[in-house]
């Protein structure tokens, strides 16, 4: 049995030539994250650097650089906040380390300037239940969420979920026969 070292080291020099260029994508990357950087300059300064590396990198003809300046124009619409936000909050990315709670991937920039379905159609009952636990040490005990056992979201809320649930079966090609077939019986058997 050979040694594990000398399989890692003879494939690590098969692929040098490859992973010259990934180094470079890395430093670029790197560059990038110090754009970001709040403590890095103003907003406008930061947001001028971006750009003109977006441009740079688009221009560049290096597929990998050109698919990162897709990314960075998709995303660079809702990165920099305006002046009415908060002065702890400078940018989104800063945004997103501000709701580190639970299910803060969906309020994660994904470049298609939209939250997300679930938070938009239930947005009124769940920022408050994922925001409670922000500003407490301890976690909550059981005597101090029994009055919430039975409490239901608003009726609005609930008919947002059903028709979400009935889209996606329409959208399903698998499913949308049965759905099709099931609102056919109860068309029949309305008076």
């Amino acid at each position: 049995m050979r040694k594990p070292q000398g399989c890692i080291a003879r494939g690590l020099q098969a692929v040098t030539a490859e992973q010259e260029p990934i180094k470079g994508h890395v430093e670029q990357r790197k560059r990038i994250a110090a754009t970001l950087d709040p403590s890095k300059g103003s907003d406008k300064q930061r947001k001028r650097r971006l750009q003109r590396r977006r441009r740079e990198w688009h221009n560049s003809g290096d597929t990998v650089r050109v698919q990162m300046a897709v990314g960075m124009a998709a995303f660079r619409v809702g990165l920099f906040a305006g002046a009415e936000v908060a002065e702890e909050i400078h940018d989104n990315l800063e945004l997103e380390r501000w709701f580190r709670l639970p299910q803060g991937h969906e309020r994660r920039i994904h470049g298609r300037k939209h939250a997300g379905v679930r938070l938009g159609q239930e947005g009124a009952t769940l920022m408050p239940v994922l925001d409670a636990p922000k500003g407490r040490e301890a976690p909550y005990q059981a005597e101090e969420l029994l009055g919430y056992r039975k409490a239901e979201p608003p009726k609005e809320e609930q008919e947002a979920r059903q028709r979400r649930k009935v889209m996606r079966r329409a959208r399903s090609r698998t499913r949308r026969p049965v759905l099709l077939a099931e609102w056919e019986r109860r068309y029949r058997a309305a008076p």
